[in-house]
């Protein structure tokens, strides 16, 4: 047996931690034999030195195999097993609708998702805008919702990769979390732990992303790939823009409308949001074979979206995890609100050049949309809405974007706030394309 501090020793020093090493410290974080300090001593180890790829699909492979491990095979569900996780962002809720579009074009979408940490939203808390969504179903209606809707975005379970659950808490408050071997294998853990065939990774690049530029994301897009490859896990990726809010609308229950609207055509759709969503879909549906390559799989896509198929799928899964059975209706207006809005007017004419993206997240989080701890209550109805995107013309005093509160003091602060994250420029800037790059299958 590998004493812990002997395993920091040799990683500090810039050694190659053997497999043997990482499986006990793996196991040591489950059964608590690691302290704490120790954990938190190796994760700042590989944070300065780093670890090869032979290292990264170890803990990987050590973190998935720590707790459960789901295994499809005997559920006789109706296609290939396929996920995609994003690395976080403000206003992204792509997963609401990226499920059910891909489930409709033959897939089956089993995504365990998160909640919201920080300046980005969590899937999970967003569905919980919906009254009685159970996001931690039983094996066997979790198995039942993949057979009739296709897909199913449920919660891990605690005995899913519980020494990723660990060990994630220590680098969270150790300054360890920006480490990419750490990184990858927290992703890749959890993901192989749930037993799928397939995975696509959305990986943010901007101010408002974990990632703050392209390089860093490529980085971090080019690791995920070799190490799911090297594991067993088919992945590919692409690199999407984060220097705005992705959509029109950040904070939960807000963010859920967004996606209702956008399934079963109620608005326009925010041309950034679905061309995000619809290439992810295309990669998706490529990497199962569902589609010869991903412009294929995008007009699949696009034609599940046109004939209300994948509003169908979404309004099934809701329903099955005992969601509201009508939440598709036009008339339907079941989501949380506030009376208190304040607008953020347009200070001089121009056109937006800029957006501060991560401030704009960590004003939700202080509305009450968001979290600082884990252990944080979230109100669902605070948030932001009608964002116009960089690029567009403005006049003095237009809108810009509105701002939902739980009172009214709260609205004109949070206005006041909003409002400086915004840069209005006398001349048009350049636009940013959304797809900023895309990582191929290793």
């Amino acid at each position: 047996m590998a004493l812990p501090a002997e395993t920091i020793r040799a990683k500090r020093d810039g050694h190659a931690l053997g497999a043997g090493q990482i499986d006990e410290f793996v196991r040591g974080l489950v059964d608590r034999r690691w302290s704490e300090g120790q954990a938190a001593a190796l994760a700042m180890a590989i944070l300065l030195k780093g670890m090869t790829r032979a290292e990264c699909v170890a803990l990987t492979r050590a973190m998935a195999h720590s707790g459960q491990v789901l295994d499809w095979s005997r559920a006789r569900l109706p296609g290939p097993v396929v996920d995609k996780h994003s690395t976080g962002g403000v206003g992204d809720k792509v997963s609401l609708m990226l499920a059910p579009i891909v489930a409709a074009c033959g897939a089956v979408v089993p995504m365990i998702s998160g909640r919201g940490l920080g300046h980005t939203g969590g899937t999970l808390d967003k569905l919980q805008s919906l009254a009685d969504y159970d996001v931690a179903p039983s094996r066997t209606l979790f198995t039942r919702v993949l057979r009739e809707a296709g897909c199913a975005i449920v919660g891990a379970s605690a005995r899913v990769a519980p020494a990723d659950r660990r060990l994630y808490a220590i680098r969270d408050v150790t300054a360890t979390v920006e480490s990419v071997p750490l990184i990858t294998a927290s992703i890749l853990s959890k993901k192989l732990a749930a037993g799928l065939q397939f995975l696509v990774m959305d990986v943010k690049a901007g101010n408002g992303a974990f990632c703050a530029t392209l390089a860093a994301a490529r980085e971090l897009a080019r690791s995920l790939v070799a190490v799911a490859a090297t594991a067993g896990l088919p992945t590919r990726a692409l690199v999407t823009d984060m220097n705005q809010v992705l959509g029109a609308t950040a904070g939960n229950a807000l963010e859920m409308r967004e996606a209702i609207d956008f399934l079963a055509g109620h608005a326009p759709r925010e041309p950034r949001l679905e061309a995000v969503t619809l290439a992810l879909a295309g990669e998706m549906l490529a990497i199962t074979r569902l589609a010869a390559h991903a412009r294929e799989g995008e007009a699949l896509a696009r034609a599940a979206l046109s004939s209300g198929a994948a509003a169908e799928r979404f309004a099934r899964m809701v329903r099955g995890l005992g969601g509201p059975a009508n939440v598709l209706s036009p008339r339907w207006s079941g989501l949380p609100r506030t009376r208190h809005v304040a607008e953020v007017r347009a200070p001089s004419a121009g056109w937006i050049a800029a957006m501060n993206t991560r401030t704009l997240g960590l004003v939700v989080v202080e509305l009450g949309g968001g979290r600082v701890r884990a252990s944080d209550r979230i109100d669902p109805r605070v948030g932001l809405s009608d964002v116009l995107p960089v690029g567009t013309r403005v006049a003095r005093g237009q809108p810009l974007m509105r701002v939902h509160a739980a009172t009214l003091h709260a609205a004109q602060a949070a206005a006041t706030q909003a409002g400086a994250a915004l840069v209005i420029s006398g001349s048009a800037a350049a636009a940013t394309p959304v797809m900023l790059d895309r990582i191929p299958a290793g």
